[in-house]
């Protein structure tokens, strides 16, 4: 067992359908802490970089069918929804094997029907976008990398990664 953060964000269509409440009293159940949480507008660059990893991944597909990552970013920057996600972190014993349990799977065909895009996920057939309500951080290097992208250090309550005091006018942790 080991201490881990993991990244939750509520995407756009779960903001849009007011599924917040339903899915933080589901992820309540992994018994962790919420150690940050904010609103964030995100930006082509924030979502480029969010699936960097993703697109290197699936490379193959993209080339075949290059709409299948544009969909993507159109989706998480708010192009069929709300230009806002709701990021959270979770803290805790094996968190990010207990987020993803309670999340399912990605396609929400796919995921346990009491899973979180289970009950509230599905594929749109206009945009070929899996809308599946929450994205999880899927392994420990994963959750550094993006915890780092979207949350600075100021604005976690516990941290488990190296961060640094820089000196400026107002001391401020970035990551190192």
């Amino acid at each position: 067992m080991a201490i881990q953060q993991c990244l939750i964000i509520i995407k756009p269509d779960g903001l849009v359908k007011s599924l917040t409440g339903n899915i933080i009293t589901e992820l309540s159940e992994a018994n962790l802490k919420i150690v940050g949480a904010k609103i964030v507008k995100v930006s082509r660059e924030l979502a480029e970089k969010h699936y960097s990893d993703w697109k290197e991944r699936k490379k193959e597909v993209i080339a075949k069918e290059p709409e299948v990552f544009e969909n993507l970013i159109n989706y998480i920057t708010g192009k069929y929804h709300t230009d806002r996600v709701f990021a959270l972190v979770y803290h805790g014993e094996d968190a990010i094997e207990k987020i993803r349990e309670i999340c399912g799977s990605t396609n929400p065909e796919k995921a346990h029907p009491t899973s979180i895009r289970g009950k509230y996920g599905r594929i749109n057939s206009k945009t070929n976008v899996w809308e599946n309500v929450v994205h999880a951080s899927e392994s420990e290097k994963e959750a550094e990398r993006e915890i780092k992208l979207w949350f600075s250090p100021n604005e976690l309550t516990e941290l488990i990664y190296p961060a640094k005091k820089e000196n400026t006018q107002a001391e401020n942790l970035v990551w190192q």
